[in-house]
């Protein structure tokens, strides 16, 4: 099908979406650093797939070993870019790496498409760039809010980059996929969301609380006007992620295109409390969690869910995996790492 560049390759998503690109016959190439992932998931990537995968080790803000490794390949058809850092509190503490690690990097890998005539861009976005939204379900014609956190910005600033990009290079055709919060691991449970100590997103909290790793979980918040006071969140399955990358660049490469730059979101369309979230994992796991209910957290949006109809349209894809399902293959990810450490 084609050689196709996944930057964060062994990150979280990267790492799932090249499992569904292998198996839908595309060659892959990584580049990552590694400085928020391990290197040891691509062994596990071609445990699962039976496929040999070259990660390129270089940071993405070194624009010279960037245009190495993109000089070096050739007949690429696509890039799919997923490297940046994603921590909400980290961002709000430390802005200024966050508009140096995302923006740099996203401009030097603009900068290669460019000079190499790559035809199909896709880019890892987030339903953080609505903000606090007045109505929900969210579409895609739902404007920008104000971000909530320098994280979120350095999203509305990437996705505005690549517009710009796509005015000024229009045989290029440019996919935003604004996602809502992946979860979930692969079915193996060979990969997962790797994350160290003090993890911010829920269902790691969860897991390693379940786990032993944290004595007591925290939710933040318990006076949100939602049905429990919780904040709402449209949880995604990560492999339904993935496949969505692969029907994007798909369509791109189909011609399917309206415009040459494209949005779209990704979501179940269903919005899931904190509590609601923690109940089903206890269900599925059979483990009771031990939480307790604080303050509100800085950054944080009180609900958001996607509406879909779209991506279901254009791109003929749709999420299989309900919040059970999630919740279970998180689990099951968490105790093989007890097993098989990384």
């Amino acid at each position: 099908m084609g050689k196709v560049v996944v930057t964060g390759g062994t990150g979280y998503i990267g790492s799932h979406t090249i499992v569904d690109l292998l198996e839908h016959d595309f060659e892959v190439v990584s580049i990552d650093n590694c400085s928020r992932s391990e290197p040891q998931i691509i062994d596990r990537i071609e445990e699962i797939t039976g496929q040999k995968i070259i990660n390129h080790q270089i940071d993405l803000c070194d624009l010279a070993a960037t245009k190495k490794v993109f000089d070096s390949l050739d007949n690429v058809i696509g890039v799919i870019h997923f490297a940046a850092f994603k921590t909400v509190p980290e961002s709000v503490e430390k802005p200024l790496l966050y508009f140096h690690n995302n923006l740099v990097s996203l401009i030097n890998v603009l900068k290669c498409i460019e000079q190499n005539d790559i035809p199909n861009f896709v880019f890892s976005s987030s339903c953080s760039v609505y903000g606090n939204v007045e109505q929900l379900p969210v579409t895609e014609k739902t404007p920008f809010g104000k971000a909530e956190c320098p994280y979120a910005r350095t999203k509305q600033m990437g996705e505005e980059m690549i517009r710009d990009f796509a005015v000024a290079n229009p045989h290029s055709t440019n996919i935003l996929l604004r996602y809502f919060n992946p979860v979930g691991a692969h079915d193996s449970a060979l990969i997962g969301e790797l994350q160290r100590a003090n993890p911010n997103n829920l269902v790691p909290v969860i897991t390693q609380t379940a786990a032993g790793i944290i004595e007591q979980m925290k939710v933040f918040g318990k006076d949100y006007d939602t049905r429990d006071g919780t904040c709402i969140r449209d949880y995604i399955h990560v492999m339904d992620i993935a496949n969505a990358h692969t029907k994007a660049l798909q369509y791109s490469i189909d011609g399917k295109n309206k415009t040459n730059c494209e949005v779209f979101n990704l979501g179940t369309g269903k919005g899931v409390t904190v509590l609601e979230a923690i109940n089903s994992f206890e269900k599925v796991s059979r483990e009771k969690l031990n939480y307790i209910m604080t303050d509100r957290r800085p950054g944080d949006i009180e609900a958001i869910y996607a509406n879909n109809d779209y991506a279901k349209q254009e791109l003929g894809w749709s999420p299989d995996r309900d919040i059970n399902i999630m919740m279970d293959t998180a689990w099951r990810w968490e105790l093989g790492l007890k097993e098989r450490p990384i």
